[in-house]
């Protein structure tokens, strides 16, 4: 049973920073793409980052580039995301998802298994 478990999400003032973590288990996470993901209320799931099975090629959101940074640890099964220079508007639930395949996918229509998020709340 494939199992995604996010942690590392918590309340932050504007500018700080949060690293998210996603332990897998029930899957060989060399085998997947990871992607992150979020949603705020009233809006709809949005795209944050994505790494590739052997995390040579990474993409990001226009709105978190150059502050977020995807890694991931397939030795230990986790994938991380890295939050710097975080803003109020970066207050969402975090979910981490995989996907069996070796490109990278930034659609949530594309990923195959979820956690239940952790989440990020962002003071001003």
């Amino acid at each position: 049973q494939v199992q995604l478990v996010e942690s590392g999400g918590g309340l932050v003032q504007a500018g700080g920073s949060l690293r998210l973590s996603c332990a897998a288990s029930g899957l060989t996470l060399s085998y997947y793409a990871m992607g992150w993901f979020r949603q705020a209320p009233g809006k709809e799931r949005e795209f944050v980052a994505a790494i590739s099975w052997s995390g040579s090629t990474t993409y990001y959101a226009d709105s978190v580039k150059g502050r977020f940074t995807v890694s991931r640890d397939n030795a230990k099964n986790m994938v991380y995301l890295q939050m710097n220079s975080l803003k109020p508007e970066d207050t969402a639930v975090y979910y981490c998802a995989a996907v069996r395949t070796n490109t990278v996918a930034r659609t949530p229509e594309a990923y195959n298994y979820w956690g239940s998020g952790t989440q990020v709340t962002v003071s001003s």
